[in-house]
């Protein structure tokens, strides 16, 4: 049996670059070059990007624009959420090899639990290094590791494993590295501040104007003063944190909170009648999603994002579970009307969510909505166009053969008439323009 620090079991594994690195796999003439990838349109921004262009100053979240500007030679690449979620499955497959608890966050990086592992495997750091290099001969890509007591501490050592980008090109990292309990204050409190959960740039500027810009001076605050600056939750979960107290454990298996989709558009949008045919769009995906993943929900909300970033959100909570991709279109248009967006809209989002198993969820009276039918968590009540729908439990029928036949014959064969664009169905996919 390993003689390793038994706390030393939660590992954080971030692909490098991801979605730019698999650009480059599947298309090896970009290697070594720099290569950016995200949303290619006015409105774009930056998903993933090469070392090579990280060495001008591109960043991921950036606006396209900026990039091009700040490397014009590069290779410009709209993003494939369909081809990144296919790897992200081969990853994931990877690291079932060497433990079944598993929580990924997003597609590229996940957290490990490995107690109960090290009979089989060695020491964290000995699986770390199995796990990069079995991530490199089945993925063909690279990934760095963090290892530590805890997911705070595992996640920032994955961050220090990792490359450097620098203007004669990729200078290689440590690939893994490790922080013991006996090194984590001195691992912590050199960093600044916002390198901890929880701190976005408000409460980072916050903090600054009280001089505490490093983990050092955060955790010298007493937690009585944090909590009256920040709030008692924030401050104590900070405060914690700044002392390498985390006790969160790694969870395997994360319930879904909401399913949602959301466009953004290449011009305003300040018509109500346009942003309708969005909201029908937008509500078909969200509800086949639904469907084929088994939760369902009764609250509807719809986003709007103007002109001037300011972002808006409504609301419709059922008394009973939501039936079809129609029931919760016309919800959202009825949100929808109560909003003035002649100032006109950049972003429009569709989302349900209080989810629950459909064999717990219960029943509720089927009935055609009628305005009476909005609670008051919609901000401001509307009124549905005068033609009734056909019976929920109708449409939910006709919905469940609509997944049927594109499940056979693909996502575009079928779909309401609103998402026909010249001779194709301009259906919502998951990824689709996710990043403008």
């Amino acid at each position: 049996m390993s003689d390793e620090e038994p706390s030393l079991d939660v590992l954080h594994v971030d692909m490098d670059c991801f979605f730019a690195a698999v650009e480059v796999l599947d298309d090896p003439s970009l290697a070594g070059r720099p290569v950016v990838v995200g949303g290619t349109g006015p409105r774009g921004v930056v998903a993933s990007c090469s070392y090579e262009a990280r060495a001008t100053g591109v960043r991921s979240a950036m606006p396209m624009g900026e990039a091009r500007r700040r490397c014009p030679q590069a290779s410009f690449i709209a993003g494939r959420h369909s081809r990144y979620s296919e790897v992200s499955e081969e990853l994931h497959g990877v690291l079932f090899e060497f433990t079944p608890t598993i929580e990924p966050i997003g597609l590229d990086e996940a957290f490990l639990d490995l107690s109960g592992c090290h009979r089989l495997f060695g020491t964290s750091e000995e699986v770390a290094r199995a796990i990069r290099r079995r991530v490199r001969e089945v993925l063909g890509l690279d990934c760095s590791v963090g290892v530590g007591r805890t997911k705070q501490i595992a996640k920032l050592a994955s961050r220090e494993a990792k490359p450097r980008a620098t203007r004669s090109g990729p200078a290689a990292g440590r690939g893994v590295v490790v922080v013991r309990p006996d090194e984590e204050r001195a691992f912590l409190w050199n960093r600044p501040v916002r390198d901890l959960w929880g701190v976005g740039p408000k409460t980072a500027e916050r903090l600054a104007r009280y001089g505490i810009a490093s983990v050092a001076d955060l955790a010298a605050v007493e937690p009585v003063a944090l909590e009256r600056l920040l709030g008692k939750a924030l401050g104590r979960q900070l405060h914690a944190l700044s002392w390498g107290r985390d006790g969160r454990p790694v969870v395997s298996s994360l319930a879904t909170k909401s399913v949602s989709h959301e466009e953004t558009f290449p011009v305003d949008r300040h018509s109500t009648s346009e942003l309708k045919a969005e909201v029908v769009r937008l509500s078909d995906s969200v509800g086949h999603r639904l469907r084929a993943g088994g939760p369902t929900g009764r609250r509807v909300s719809i986003k709007l994002r103007f002109a001037d970033f300011s972002t808006i959100t409504r609301s419709h909570t059922l008394s009973g579970p939501l039936l079809s991709s129609s029931e919760i279109a016309q919800i959202a248009s009825v949100l929808l009307e109560a909003i003035d967006v002649g100032a006109g809209v950049r972003l429009i989002g569709v989302a349900v969510s209080s989810l629950e198993p459909l064999e717990t969820a219960g029943g509720r009276q089927l009935a055609l909505l009628s305005p009476g039918e909005l609670s008051p968590d919609t901000g401001a009540p509307g009124q549905p166009d005068g033609a009734k729908p056909p019976p929920a439990l109708a449409r939910a029928e006709v919905e469940a053969a609509v997944d049927a036949i594109r499940a056979r014959y693909g996502v575009g064969a079928v779909g309401p008439a609103a998402v026909v664009e010249g001779e194709r169905l301009r259906v919502k996919e998951l990824g689709d323009r996710q990043w403008g």
